[in-house]
């Protein structure tokens, strides 16, 4: 093998490394990201609105100030957008933590019901500290019930 066969040869195997690199770079899926952000008035709501318009892969931009609420849809890594909004705007800023009523099994457990939610909406149980998720599991009537006459539990009925 002569050297400009071993150079061309060189030349392929690092060019290929780099197209294969260009294919394993990941893109960004559509998503819907949701910010819950306190804005007071419209001057508020026009900071935040334009804190994301001008970001790359940016859809759409909603703003609901009576729900203190930023959707936004596009191609974005959320992350990325809660810092933008917390950097450019000041204020702070955090992930959704609602979901809709009808979403959740027991609404009304003391780590779900939020009284400050919106209308329709209680806090997301995933988003709920895991020591308030194991009272809300423990509160429900068919844990109770199941654990009332289980052999696991020593304070069971042995009336069985």
């Amino acid at each position: 093998m002569g050297v400009a066969a071993c150079i061309s040869e060189l030349y392929d195997s690092c060019h290929s490394i780099h197209r294969s690199r260009e294919k394993l770079k990941k893109r960004n899926q559509l998503q819907t990201v949701e910010i819950k952000i306190k804005m007071d008035c419209e001057g508020c709501e026009r900071r935040v609105r334009k804190s994301v318009e001008g970001m790359k892969g940016v859809s759409s931009v909603d703003v609901d100030p009576k729900k203190s609420k930023l959707t936004v849809v596009g191609y974005v890594d959320p992350g990325k957008v809660l810092y933008r909004v917390r950097h450019r705007t000041g204020k702070k800023a955090e992930m959704w933590p609602y979901v809709p009523y009808d979403t959740v099994e027991h609404p009304y457990v003391p780590g779900v019901y939020d009284k400050r939610a919106p209308d329709g909406y209680v806090r997301n149980t995933a988003v709920v500290d895991p020591e308030m998720l194991d009272l809300a599991r423990g509160s429900s009537p068919e844990i109770r019930y199941t654990t009332a006459f289980s052999d696991e539990n020593p304070t069971a009925c042995v009336v069985m």
